[in-house]
């Protein structure tokens, strides 16, 4: 890159070394990972910039995802990283932050759906099944052969999951789903669904169960003519009378607290995958400027342009900091869900300006 107030045509992370500030990292970011996070990063790069990139404005364009490049992505140790076991990498969630952020950079698609599947579908399984469930559906959601989703949404209780209609009865064997989900990513290609009704056998209470692809009276519609996210697919869940087994209730959670767990993880990556590409937005803006030019002369040497510019490189950065502080304590076990709902907020609206 061409320094943008110099001109000089060297590297640009060479020429700010010389006054000891680097423009892609400005508060040496690096310099706090630990080696293997440092590793992971650079995998996570590179799969990003080797495996996703080359593609994703045709798939934006035609609405098509590309399940070779999902199970790429779980062979890359992508999917339920931060779970020890049943092929899964077993890392820190600051590791599952920087792969976030290194996939977003690229593509918020398939950043969504490698959340969907790690957060919401492995995590529960993981954290409120059994073993059997366990041994049963991790491996092959780790590596991708098996695609995820989850339904919580409902047609007319989006924000008030409390008050969802989807309920299952108990019968012989196991327990009969009906209801219906909206706007779940990946359910149109799910394999596994892990779904959330009210259990009349549990007095009420919000249980979870785990539904495959093929089961009677469960179908699912694609949401076509997406604006954003086109790369995803995102659709909804139809239950008829759904006859899932016994051995498929997930057993160790009851109520909200359940789905909510699994929530609280998905943030957290959005937190940092929102500054992924907020990151490649500013890197593709400063190069334009830098390249673009006017009265002999790069935009970016321009006041009013160089503003610009520093105040999109002063968020993501205060905001990279506040995840890698998060992502420290909820390593340490001591993150709460309001800490999480606070970064996921400040990235999200820092991305958007």
């Amino acid at each position: 890159m061409t320094h943008p107030e110099t001109g000089s045509k060297q590297p640009l992370a060479a020429a700010a070394s010389k006054s000891g500030f680097q423009w892609n990292d400005p508060f040496l970011l690096a310099d706090e990972l630990t080696e293997e996070e440092r590793i992971i990063r650079d995998s996570a790069h590179a799969f990003a910039q080797d495996c996703l990139m080359p593609g994703i404005v045709e798939a934006n364009r035609h609405e098509t995802f590309d399940r070779e490049i999902f199970r790429e992505m779980g062979n890359a140790g992508l999917l339920g990283p931060t779970i020890e076991g049943y092929g899964c990498a077993g890392v820190g969630y600051v590791s599952y932050g920087i792969v976030a952020r290194e996939v977003e950079a690229v593509d918020s698609a398939y950043r969504s759906c490698m959340s969907v599947q790690s957060s919401l579908v492995m995590h529960p399984i993981h954290a409120y099944g059994t073993e059997e469930q366990r041994e049963k559906y991790l491996p092959r959601l780790a590596s991708g052969e098996w695609i995820g989703c989850f339904g919580l949404t409902e047609p007319d209780h989006g924000s008030d999951p409390g008050s969802m209609i989807t309920h299952a009865r108990k019968v012989d064997g196991g327990f009969r789903l009906t209801g219906a989900k909206m706007w779940i990513t990946s359910a149109p290609i799910a394999d596994v669904f892990v779904i959330w009704a009210k259990s009349e056998a549990h007095n009420g209470d919000i249980k979870g169960f785990i539904l495959e692809r093929g089961m009677e009276g469960l179908s699912t519609a694609k949401i076509e003519g997406k604006f954003s996210l086109r790369a995803s697919p995102t659709g909804s869940i139809a239950m008829d009378e759904v006859f899932v087994p016994e051995e498929n209730l997930l057993p160790n959670v009851a109520g909200l607290k359940g789905p909510f767990g699994c929530l609280n993880n998905a943030r957290y990556g959005i937190a940092w995958g929102a500054l992924g590409a907020a990151e490649f937005c500013w890197q593709a803006a400063l190069q334009y400027t830098l390249d673009r030019k006017q009265f002999n002369r790069p935009l970016a040497a321009n006041q009013l342009i160089q503003k610009k510019l520093a105040d999109m490189q002063t968020e993501i950065s205060i905001g990279l900091q506040a995840c890698l502080r998060v992502g420290r304590l909820k390593d340490e076990g001591r993150a709460t869900p309001e800490m999480i709902s606070l970064i996921k907020r400040n990235s999200c609206g820092k991305a958007l300006d």
